[in-house]
């Protein structure tokens, strides 16, 4: 969606495309995780946005306007006797321009959602197992930061935090050493979820991907799914 002539380079550099994008990133890591896929996606293109860029910019303004009224709430979840619990999702190879998959991350404490991340990853994975653990990995780093954070307030963990994740063969690479075997060419930081995981740290659990509020920091969305996901972020008007 690169401008494809003098006319769309022209119109671009009339539209304030990197500022929208800039306004839009504040909104998606501040108050409004729903967003965040969206805008990595745009941010992406800052540097040689085309009209269709500019046309899906204006799009989210008007979603964003229809939901304007919407916020985290945060109540206590009877199914999360956890301080705070985190899910992890990807999309494999889901970039067009270059194959990288994306990282999605959601922590929540209660009903709502206190840290949410969609990143790209910075490599190419072969496999939907070696994304989804790259993207375990990125979500068990929050929670050590997480876990030694709150500790610092003087809050004390008796056990391990839970780590969801919707992928079961990413669970058994994390769970038993015996499964790095396929997985050997990944760079060896990756393998630092198993040794946090034996220490008692964390305790990565399957969750089936219907479930997983993480999956829409990774994807577009249909609106019916997207209103869902928001109630599992704890986004309500």
């Amino acid at each position: 969606m690169a401008p494809k002539d003098a006319e769309e380079i022209a119109f671009m550099k009339t539209v304030p495309y990197r500022q929208l994008v800039g306004a839009l990133m504040y909104l998606a890591v501040a108050t409004r995780p729903d967003i965040s896929y969206a805008v990595g996606v745009l941010a992406r293109f800052s540097s040689n946005p085309g009209p269709g860029h500019w046309k899906a910019a204006k799009h989210l303004c008007r979603y964003l306007q229809g939901t304007k009224d919407m916020k985290l709430t945060y109540a206590p979840d009877p199914h999360a006797p956890e301080l705070f619990t985190t899910f992890s999702d990807a999309d494999h190879g889901g970039d067009e321009d270059n194959r990288r998959s994306t990282s999605g991350m959601v922590v929540k404490m209660g009903t709502g959602a206190i840290s949410w991340a969609s990143r790209l990853q910075t490599i190419v994975t072969l496999s939907t197992t070696e994304a989804e653990y790259i993207s375990a990995v990125q979500s068990g780093q929050e929670i050590i930061w997480l876990r030694n954070l709150l500790s610092e307030f003087g809050y004390e963990f008796t056990g391990p935090s839970t780590l969801y994740v919707d992928n079961q063969s990413a669970l058994a690479v994390a769970r038993n050493p015996e499964h790095h075997g396929r997985m050997k060419h990944l760079d060896l930081r990756h393998y630092w979820l198993r040794d946090v995981v034996e220490a008692g740290d964390i305790d990565i659990k399957y969750l089936p991907t219907k479930s997983m509020p993480a999956d829409i920091m990774t994807k577009a969305l249909g609106h019916l799914k997207v209103v869902e996901m928001r109630g599992m972020l704890g986004l309500y008007d």
